[in-house]
């Protein structure tokens, strides 16, 4: 099968399409013939080593939709089934930029209904760490939110979350987002300062870091979106960061969402998988307002 990798850090132009053997499921897994597989900014950072791995041959990619094609023992799976999944992972030989994929069958939901694949890619990393940070959050309805980033994907998904839990958003992004990000749910806008101590939490996707922090209010909360980079506690702020985890139960919730309408799916520009470098490429030129998903 082919499969997207480097094997050496760099540009773009160091991702390589390369034939590798065909995965087979173990126990509690599945084989997953991958539909469509989305570029997340955590790509760009396995290119450029900023993960580790040197002199190895890495993969990409951790969203997928596609078709059961395999199964391993003691899953609930059926070859043919229609399915989304996290398959996590920085350093490893095969991601999801590939024909096939196997992964651990508990991170496996049937897939969204109403929607193609290209966009079901979309939902998994993004919409579980927008969801997951915002379990940390332990926010209450009527308390207020600030998301940074919030024209991007995981803020996209952190708007509309939060909105239907009750919480009053407000989306912090650029000044030409504004439509976008008002139609996801958030209650207010600001593309600059928001005032020391004005919300209750901040979901800082945008990687602000402390500045996003002092607009906290004392003893609110604040979770990031990089695991080991939030800032420490001031004031009696509540810091953490999301390591975001696969979770099947969680992510058929968010597909059925999906198909209820909450959530909508953002796809920038497709690829074929033979020309993940030049999808590397456009990501890295910035701006991309939805993902941007390859195609085996």
């Amino acid at each position: 099968m082919r499969a997207a990798v480097v094997r050496a850090f760099g540009e773009p132009e160091v991702v390589e399409v390369v034939e590798t053997e065909v995965p087979e499921p173990g126990a509690r897994q599945v084989r997953i013939k991958v539909a469509a597989a989305t570029l997340n900014p955590v790509d760009a950072g396995v290119r450029g080593g900023f993960f580790g791995g040197a002199g190895k041959r890495i993969g990409f990619g951790w969203d997928v939709a596609g078709t059961v094609d395999a199964t391993g023992v003691a899953t609930a799976w059926s070859v043919g089934d229609e399915v989304v999944a996290l398959d996590p992972g920085m350093v490893r030989p095969v991601g999801t930029h590939a024909e096939y994929v196997v992964v651990e069958t508990d991170a496996v939901a049937k897939a969204p209904a109403t929607v193609d694949a290209v966009h079901a890619a979309t939902l998994p990393l993004n919409a579980l760490t927008a969801v997951q940070a915002l379990d940390l959050l332990e926010l209450q309805e009527g308390q207020s939110l600030l998301v940074t980033g919030a024209g991007g994907a995981v803020g996209g998904f952190a708007v509309q979350l939060a909105a239907r839990r009750g919480v009053s958003v407000t989306g912090l992004a650029r000044a030409g987002d504004e439509e976008l990000v008002r139609s996801l749910g958030a209650a207010r806008f600001t593309s600059g300062e928001v005032g020391a101590g004005g919300v209750d939490a901040v979901l800082d996707a945008a990687v602000l870091g402390g500045a996003a922090l002092e607009w906290v209010r004392d003893g609110g909360a604040y979770v990031g979106v990089r695991p080991g980079a939030h800032p420490a506690s001031v004031r009696g702020v509540r810091t953490a960061a999301v390591a975001v985890a696969a979770d099947g139960a969680r992510l058929a919730e968010l597909a059925a969402l999906v198909d209820e309408g909450v959530l909508t799916l953002r796809v920038a520009e497709t690829y074929p998988l033979d020309e993940a470098a030049k999808a590397h490429a456009r990501l890295e030129e910035g701006g991309v307002r939805g993902r941007l998903v390859l195609v085996p």
